[in-house]
């Protein structure tokens, strides 16, 4: 198998991972994946509570965030509060009804960080998280390039 095939694999199935563990409590939940990914990003992200905050530091489709936020908000899990100096910002927050979901997506983390770095020792962790995030930041770059035929 070539580098370039093992990157992308590794990719895919760290993804699948992480896609199954979500699956168990959006089931749990009666979540939708993308509901999930909003609470999640809320409840791991404090500060960072807009929707564009949630596009931007999750890629994720602004109309997918946008109708994700409008049930969450019929579903009494989240509120929408505007921003006293700017109005057009909207700040979201959990709700209390969205306490009972919040220890499965502590332990959903938990058990995705353990199943991806089970056998990693202290200073093996702290390589990887500097080396993926320089590939991050070559990857966003990688991006903002326009292909060339050479």
């Amino acid at each position: 198998m070539t580098n370039h095939t093992e990157l992308l694999l590794g990719i895919r199935r760290v993804l699948k991972f992480h896609a199954a563990l979500k699956k168990e409590v959006c089931q749990r939940h009666g979540l939708s994946p993308i509901e999930l990914d909003i609470l999640a990003f809320l409840h791991n992200n404090p500060g960072r509570d807009t929707a564009s905050d949630i596009v931007e530091l999750r890629m994720l489709p602004k109309g997918n965030v946008s109708q994700g936020v409008e049930s969450l908000i019929q579903k009494g899990l989240l509120t929408r509060q505007q921003d006293e100096k700017d109005h057009r910002r909207i700040h979201l927050a959990l709700t209390s009804g969205a306490d009972v979901i919040r220890p499965d997506l502590e332990r959903m983390t938990r058990r995705f960080q353990q199943g991806l770095f089970a056998g990693f020792d202290p200073e093996e962790k702290k390589t990887y998280w500097e080396m993926n995030r320089r590939i991050s930041q070559n990857a966003m770059e990688g991006m903002k390039q326009k292909w060339k035929d050479r």
